[in-house]
């Protein structure tokens, strides 16, 4: 066997003999910070090291990694790679392909063309959109925000890619109070500032007031608008009611944005989709791969309803560049030139799953979060929000014994929580995003936290 098919053999050996080990790893137990960062910091040779290093790799990073993977992490609405989406990244690796164009890679425009037209159809988006792959949300909502900020200066005689913001109209930004923190990056980013942002009041469980929408839709009178919305809150799961404040805010000329990271996958099964109805008249979606539907780290999708927007947004030209030009695709729709080909592990993934599999693995999601709320309430700590998705946020008395619960908690290693501030209170925050995860991994969580909250309170 030649040398690069045995190291490539070994490394491949490796990452299974991992993914094996997950559903009975400890998920996240403290770390040695120090000792860790001593073994990755051997002095640099001075010669050149036999590739077959791999193992001193395994070595040195073992003590360090979490099991993010796993079944019985909850944090941060991370999803486990399945093993087709895992195998067509090892092999996207392998390959080392330019996802620029279909000069740099005919392989990777055409995986990613074809994903991308499944994806509209799972979650409702106008087969018409374009589909720019990117890192992640932040990625994805500055694409999104990138073209409102194109379209609506343009509605308003003004050529922002050309001419920049010094001497544009104002542009007013519509956002709910509870909107991802990665919204208010990316209107840094474009140079529209947080101090654009008129805050929409939300109601009970962090959804916009459609009313509270439409007065302040009113209350400044036409001009350039953007509207952020949101499917799937990041702390309780809730959507915004998409249909209702599309429309409101069309009929004042302006654009919507939504933030759908996770809970744009809601349309994808039919026990959920009402929850995300009117999702298609939106005018740009940013959401995850990484996420619900289990794709490796990186992945993500910034959707604009008008192509030819989000291409002037993002795209640039210079005459080295062959190919470009034509239907926007690839680097014209991202912010990233040197860009991994993440197509093919979204193609592989996808066909995995299948339509059907998609839609069960939200449901069955929903499910185990339902089941863990009920389970958590039952041993008579509070849940505070409505179960609506994926999404359950836990209380154990006061701010300081519920830290200490998910200290607790992260400490044993049977789960991974995370700890949150919602409506001034400190929470648990459970996340359950993986396809891997079963009822008994959620039981065994439950008895877990259930243990250390005794012991901590």
């Amino acid at each position: 066997m030649d040398e690069l098919r045995e190291l490539f053999r070994q490394a491949a050996d490796h990452a299974a003999d991992y993914r094996r080990s997950l559903p009975e790893r400890p998920v996240g137990v403290p770390v040695d910070q120090a000792a860790l960062n001593r073994a990755f910091a051997v002095p640099l040779p001075a010669a050149p090291t036999p590739p077959e290093q791999v193992a001193e790799l395994v070595a040195a990073a073992g003590p360090g990694l979490v099991a993010t993977a796993g079944p019985r992490y909850f944090g941060f609405v991370v999803g486990g790679a399945s093993p087709a989406a895992t195998a067509a990244d090892m092999l996207a690796a392998g390959w080392d392909q330019i996802a620029f164009n279909a000069v740099t890679s005919p392989a990777a425009v055409a995986a990613g063309a074809a994903a991308g037209t499944w994806l509209k159809e799972l979650l409702g988006i106008p087969p018409s959109a374009s589909v720019g792959f990117v890192t992640g949300g932040q990625a994805a909502n500055t694409a999104g925000l990138a073209a409102a900020r194109h379209q609506v200066l343009a509605d308003a005689g003004w050529d922002v890619e050309r001419r920049g913001l010094l001497g544009a109209p104002p542009v007013r930004v519509l956002a709910g109070a509870e909107r991802h923190a990665t919204v208010d990056r990316s209107l840094r980013l474009l140079g529209l500032g947080t101090d654009a942002v008129r805050e929409v009041p939300a109601g009970p469980q962090g959804a916009v007031d459609p009313a509270a929408l439409a007065a302040a839709l009113r209350e400044r009178g036409p001009g350039p608008t953007i509207v952020c919305l949101q499917a799937g809150n990041v702390n309780t799961g809730a959507s915004d009611e998409l249909r209702t404040a599309c429309d409101l805010v069309h009929r004042h000329g302006g654009w919507v944005h939504v933030d759908g990271a996770f809970g744009l996958w809601a349309a994808a099964a039919p026990t959920t989709r009402h929850l995300v109805d009117g999702i298609e008249a939106a005018d740009s979606w940013a959401c995850d791969g990484h996420k619900w539907l289990n794709l490796p780290y990186d992945t993500a999708f910034a959707f604009c309803a008008r192509p030819d927007t989000h291409a002037a947004a993002m795209s640039y030209a210079a005459a080295y560049l062959v190919g470009s030009g034509g239907v926007p695709a690839g680097a014209d729709l991202t912010a990233e030139s040197s860009r991994r080909a993440r197509g093919f592990a979204a193609w592989a993934g996808l066909r995995e799953l299948g339509r059907d599999g998609v839609a069960a693995l939200v449901e069955r999601c929903c499910a185990l979060a339902r089941r863990f709320a009920d389970g958590l309430a039952a041993a008579g700590f509070e849940v505070v929000n409505d179960v609506v998705l994926n999404q359950v946020l836990v209380g154990f008395g006061d701010d300081a014994d519920t830290d200490r619960v998910v200290a607790a908690a992260q400490a044993d290693g049977t789960c991974w929580v995370g700890g949150t501030t919602w409506r001034g209170r400190r929470l648990m925050r459970i996340s359950v995003s993986n396809a891997t995860t079963t009822e008994v991994d959620v039981d065994r969580s439950v008895a877990a936290i259930t243990r250390l909250a005794s012991g901590a309170t």
